[in-house]
């Protein structure tokens, strides 16, 4: 990108990014305000750091005249910003999760086969995504590891800007005449992300004033420091499984806490395809209220007791 004064806004995002490794970057761009703002961003300090920085713009196929909408996101990422840029397409395959998930799914796997190997990936998530995420997390009444959010790094994944209010990559687009693509899902109130973010958090501020999205992504990363602790304790306590057996003794001897995460972590390592809340409570219940059921059925895996232990085979 072309020297130029930067906006206050502009400044903002560089700043949010000044603790990234000095690494080469793969930016993910949907060519909505946040991540064409992150690309900008980047932009910037690769130029600061005289490393390599580009572009991947993954197309969902998911709605008609995405190619050309993506075609125009590389033509911005390379004309404007003078990034090197390419469109990744991806199908994406209906899953009992959702659209929303397979998509998401489709789009991961796509970013870790574009990046090279010393690249990190960054992603343009922002508070208000975190914001939203936590309260999606509590209307499924999920567990702690879920209320703590997205993370701001895992593996080569990083999120820079998850410090900073959506309307801050708003008003950076602005200062550097980025022509932003608004998605039309985005406005779709079937999706609950969306409800959330157009009626819920406002409601929120306008009850119990400013603050609230700020407030939700402080309490975030408070539940993942907790949620770390706790995992890395679920590690050491399961230790290496004799292959699919489980001792039901020393299991009901530790917390709630810590026994659902290492009942989590060995269902997850015999192959299990998902562990809902619902799953764990089952399979606590061989642990716990052991009357001679005779077994749980969880998706990829059939979960019983015998002999004192668990034992997980393929179903």
């Amino acid at each position: 990108m072309a020297r130029r004064a930067l906006g206050p806004a502009t400044l903002q995002l560089v700043q949010a990014l000044s603790n990234l490794p000095s690494a080469p970057l793969l930016v993910a761009c949907s060519g909505g305000p946040d991540s064409l703002a992150l690309a900008a961003a980047a932009a910037v300090l690769g130029d600061r750091r005289g490393t390599d920085v580009r572009a991947v713009v993954v197309d969902h196929g998911l709605q008609a005249g995405s190619a050309q909408v993506a075609g125009g996101v590389v033509e911005q990422l390379t004309t404007k910003l003078s990034l090197p840029a390419v469109v990744v397409s991806v199908v994406v395959v209906a899953t009992a999760s959702g659209p929303e998930a397979a998509a998401r799914a489709a789009r991961y796997a796509a970013l870790e086969a574009a990046a090279t190997d010393s690249e990190l990936v960054l992603l343009g998530h922002t508070l208000d995504d975190q914001a939203e995420t936590v309260l999606l997390g509590l209307a499924r009444g999920s567990g702690p590891r879920s209320l703590a959010g997205m993370p701001a790094v895992r593996g080569r994944f990083h999120r820079p800007l998850l410090g900073l209010r959506r309307q801050v990559t708003e008003a950076a687009c602005v200062e550097l005449g980025l022509a932003a693509w608004v998605d039309p899902h985005n406005s779709e109130e079937r999706f609950a992300r969306v409800r959330v973010r157009q009626r819920v958090l406002p409601v929120l501020e306008a009850e119990l004033g400013p603050g609230v999205a700020e407030a939700l992504a402080r309490s975030a990363a408070l539940a993942r420091a907790d949620a770390d602790l706790l995992d890395e304790l679920a590690a050491v306590e399961l230790g290496e499984p004799e292959a699919d057996l489980l001792d039901c003794a020393r299991l009901a001897q530790l917390a709630p806490a810590l026994r659902s995460r290492v009942l989590r972590a060995w269902l997850l390592a015999c192959g299990a395809a998902e562990v809902s809340a619902a799953h764990l409570a089952a399979v606590t219940g061989l642990v716990t209220d052991w009357h001679g059921q005779r077994w749980v059925e969880i998706p990829g895996l059939r979960v019983s007791r015998s002999q004192g232990s668990l034992r997980a085979v393929g179903n």
